[in-house]
């Protein structure tokens, strides 16, 4: 599939990319629970979208890494698409 068919809802994909861009990590806590997410920008030959990175997975990324996302979801916030990984997908970074 290609970047710009993913959709709000899109679910069971397998999309490849290169990310060309990682905002600053922002640190939260929820439940009493410290964590940390960070906004990246996943682009192939069809457009790009905004790849929304958790705790260990912003560790083994940098700009410039071809990635393979396997059943991730996308959805939206304001007004832009997001796609997750999610806890029943997967991120493998290719040669």
């Amino acid at each position: 599939m290609n970047i710009s068919e993913l959709s709000v809802g899109a679910r069971d994909f397998e999309v490849t990319g290169v990310i060309t861009d990682m905002s600053g990590v922002r640190e939260f806590e929820k439940f009493g629970k410290q964590g940390r997410v960070c906004n990246a920008t996943i682009k192939d030959d069809s457009g790009e979208v905004q790849l929304t990175l958790w705790n260990e997975e912003i560790d083994k990324l940098k700009e410039g890494d071809k990635v393979k996302i396997k059943n991730g979801y996308v959805k939206e916030w304001n007004s832009t698409l997001q796609l997750s990984v999610g806890k029943f997908g997967s991120m493998e970074i290719l040669e």
